[in-house]
């Protein structure tokens, strides 16, 4: 794999990830071949701030791991008001990592 290609993904697409597994996903891009390229450039990663926005505002809802993606979650969350209101606030700290992590189980998932 092209070495400036994969430096340009890791730069536009940092945000989506946590910052010391950068590295690594460097490494694992450089390390496929060319015809992958085009279903890791259209992967629909979500966005960490739009989930803390979610949490902040509708979270409990559950809204913001129904976005993430943790759908039993966010009925449970549903269904008891964010935990009576102690795991919303937990979730505002939380959610960000939680979004990073799942973006990095699906760029797995593709290579």
């Amino acid at each position: 794999m092209d070495a400036n290609k994969v430096d340009m993904y890791v730069m536009t697409n940092g945000k989506f990830f946590e910052g010391y597994r950068l590295p690594q996903i460097r490494e694992r891009l450089l390390s496929i071949d060319e015809s992958r390229w085009p279903s890791i450039q259209m992967a629909q990663l979500k966005d960490p701030t739009i989930s803390l926005i979610l949490s902040l505002f509708v979270g409990y809802l559950g809204i913001d791991r129904f976005y993430v993606g943790d759908v039993g979650l966010g009925i449970l969350k549903l269904v008891t008001c964010g935990g009576f209101g102690i795991w919303v606030i937990v979730d505002w700290f939380l959610i960000m990592g939680t979004t990073k992590e799942k973006n990095l189980e699906k760029l797995h998932q593709i290579l």
